[in-house]
This record gives structure tokens, C-alpha cells and sequence, in this order.
């Protein structure tokens, strides 16, 4: 980290190389399974990271902090999504849909888990990405998408239903 934090790309590039698995695997739950903006989101992550590395101050470890700054490119590159859908002239389809939140409705009958997560809306989906499978408390949740704790408390219990449903189908 410290090399890294020096200008050394080659460092650099073994952090990368550590972490990317993990930051994928969260970009692409909150990306909702789009594999190609998953990808977008993680060269993003590792950019603003070697951006700001000089801001790590190593109050916890590099693992979190990316983790961190991940999760808030993904969120920021979201609102960003909506915005642009919400002053474009809606369009038919499943792609529209499902960047302003709306579940697709054109999902097939047997749905994985992970299908059945890609398919909830993006509040809920990101909710229970951050929560069950990342570790997230409610407060921190709160905090990086600016909503209620009890809104997000709401969501969690939302997509649990949501993908509960979509399993049994």
C-alpha cells in the first residue's frame, strides 16, 4: 500500500489484482448482473482509488476502504442512470425499466439467486447487496445512499420477500 501510495504502479497493479474479485462481485450485485457495467464500474473504482491514495490515512485496512469507495462509484454512477432516464423520453423495454428501479418483468420463470437479486429494483437490490451479503449495517447503508435507516430497513425486507417469491416460481 505504502509503495503505491509513492507513485509505484507495479504496486499498484498487485493491489489490483488482490482486491479485484471482491470489488467485482460487489459491483456486479449492485449493477444488478450487467456484466459490462460491472466492469465499467470496477476499472472506475480501481481509477478513483490510485486518485486518492494519498487520502487513505490506514485508519482501517485498504480492503475496506476500496470496499467503501466501490460501493460509492457504483451508488453515484446509479443516480447519475436515473437522473438521465427520468429527463429522457421513456422508451418500451426491459433495459428502461430496470435503471429507474422497476423489476423486469420480462424475467424468466426459474430464477438462481443471483438472477432472482438482479432481477429485484435497484433501492431494494442495493440494500441487500450492502446488508446481507457485504456486511453493511443500516446506519452505514444510510449513509452512502442518503436514505432513512428505516428505509433501508424497509427495503432489506422488501427484496427479502421479492427474492423469496421470485425462488418459489
Amino acid at each position: 500500500m505504502q509503495r503505491a501510495s509513492d507513485g509505484d504502479r507495479a504496486a499498484f497493479e498487485e493491489l489490483y489484482r488482490r482486491h479485484r474479485g471482491r470489488i467485482y462481485g460487489l459491483v456486479w450485485r449492485l449493477a444488478g448482473g450487467d456484466a459490462a457495467l460491472a466492469e465499467d464500474l470496477l476499472q472506475e473504482a480501481f481509477v478513483r482509488a490510485w486518485q486518492k491514495l494519498e487520502s487513505f490515512r490506514g485508519d482501517s485496512r485498504f480492503g475496506t476502504w476500496l470496499h467503501r469507495l466501490s460501493a460509492n462509484v457504483a451508488l453515484t454512477d446509479r443516480r447519475i442512470r436515473v437522473r438521465r432516464v427520468q429527463r429522457e423520453t421513456p422508451l418500451e423495454g426491459a433495459v428502461e425499466r430496470s435503471v429507474a428501479g422497476a423489476p423486469d418483468v420480462s424475467a424468466p420463470q426459474q430464477m438462481d439467486l443471483e438472477d432472482a437479486i438482479a432481477a429485484l429494483p435497484e433501492r431494494a437490490r442495493t440494500v441487500l447487496v450492502l446488508y446481507d451479503i457485504e456486511g453493511y449495517t443500516h446506519a452505514e447503508i444510510a449513509g452512502l445512499t442518503g436514505m432513512a435507516v428505516g428505509s433501508s430497513k424497509a427495503q432489506l425486507h422488501r427484496a427479502r420477500r421479492l427474492v423469496r417469491e421470485g425462488l418459489e416460481k
